[in-house]
């Protein structure tokens, strides 16, 4: 496939995933995606409290980033309630991304928490810093 073929697809792909974003927003949908039943929760929701239905999933993807010179990769979340937000599956990645998924088991309040750490390139020392990334989870 020849470049202009290549870039007129990846355009495309580009114009769907806009549409689709300018979609959600228009719905006022929470800043966190839904997906029939399943709460996805990312970085960028840090800090915040979200809602989740008895029997639904919350499913949560950190994102590993780079700066100079360091990689900040994140730990498997977890669940400080599991009675009301049982584990189902967790996974961290070589590139620093993790990802969990938990069952809103019963009603009531629980807090997902991981950390994000550094890891220096070689030759490199990292500051001295764990982030934690928090978010609230009300099961109704």
């Amino acid at each position: 496939m020849g470049t202009a073929k290549w870039s007129t697809a990846f355009g495309a792909a580009g114009l769907v995933l806009v549409a689709v974003t300018t979609s959600a927003a228009a719905q006022g949908q929470p800043p966190h995606a839904r997906q029939a039943g399943r709460a996805v929760l990312t970085n960028a929701d840090n800090g915040r409290t979200v809602p989740a239905s008895s029997g639904g999933d919350v499913e949560i993807r950190l994102t590993h980033s780079r700066e100079r010179g360091f990689t900040y990769t994140w730990t498997a979340p977890e669940s400080g309630n599991s009675a009301v937000l049982a584990h189902a599956a967790d996974a961290t990645y070589p590139s620093g991304d993790a990802t969990a998924v938990f069952h809103a088991a019963s009603a009531g309040v629980a807090t997902v928490s991981a950390q994000r750490r550094c890891v220096p390139d070689p030759g490199s020392l990292c500051p001295l810093i764990v982030e934690t990334w928090k978010v609230t989870i009300e099961v109704k």
